[in-house]
């Protein structure tokens, strides 16, 4: 989670649909049935709260 919130805020270089998109098959993986979303929802507010255009 942290990792993807520091490629999201910082890196330029990596689209934004990425960064989510492995933090939440990594939760998925590793975490329990419910880590996905609540990556995704953590992530996906931390998008719309800081403004960020989605990065291609």
């Amino acid at each position: 989670l942290r990792i993807a919130m520091y490629e999201i805020l910082f890196c330029d270089d990596t689209p934004t649909k990425v960064a989510i998109n492995e933090a939440v098959e990594l939760a998925k993986e590793f975490g329990s049935d419910s880590s996905g979303r609540f990556v995704n929802g953590v992530l996906g507010s931390l998008v719309a709260k800081e403004g960020i255009a989605g990065r291609q």
